[in-house]
């Protein structure tokens, strides 16, 4: 998962990724990595580099979200059920993204139903 409120707050302080790299002893492309959710960031690491911003680790650290979703196998005579968990962390920009896209197909359909009254009432 993308750690936007690391990054965010990072570039709004200005500083590089090379240099928050030097505090993680790591390579510039490692850390880069870690910000982009391709590599874990440690529980030391988030202390790091909560410290290098003079943050507490939660104001950097993206929220865990996990979902479990129970499918019902209903094809088999015996009362079966198939149990597949998935677990997966949406960042926060997707989901702003999405309930703004939400928001507007709202407001499209108040119009397209303004609309459909106004022509039911010219017939």
């Amino acid at each position: 998962m993308i750690q936007q409120k690391l990054r965010d707050l990072r570039k709004q302080r200005k500083i590089s990724q090379e240099y928050m790299a030097k505090i993680l002893s790591t390579d510039p492309s490692s850390y880069s990595r870690k910000e982009n959710g391709r590599s874990k960031i440690y529980d030391d690491e988030w202390e790091k580099l909560a410290k290098a911003l003079d943050v507490c680790v939660d104001d950097i650290k993206e929220p865990e979200f996990s979902g479990v979703v129970h499918h019902d196998n209903s094809s088999f005579n015996d009362n079966s059920e198939n149990y597949y968990n998935q677990n997966f962390n949406i960042p926060n920009s997707v989901l702003e993204s999405l309930q703004d896209y939400i928001s507007l197909l709202k407001r499209d359909l108040e119009l397209l139903k303004k609309e459909n009254e106004i022509l039911k009432s010219q017939k």
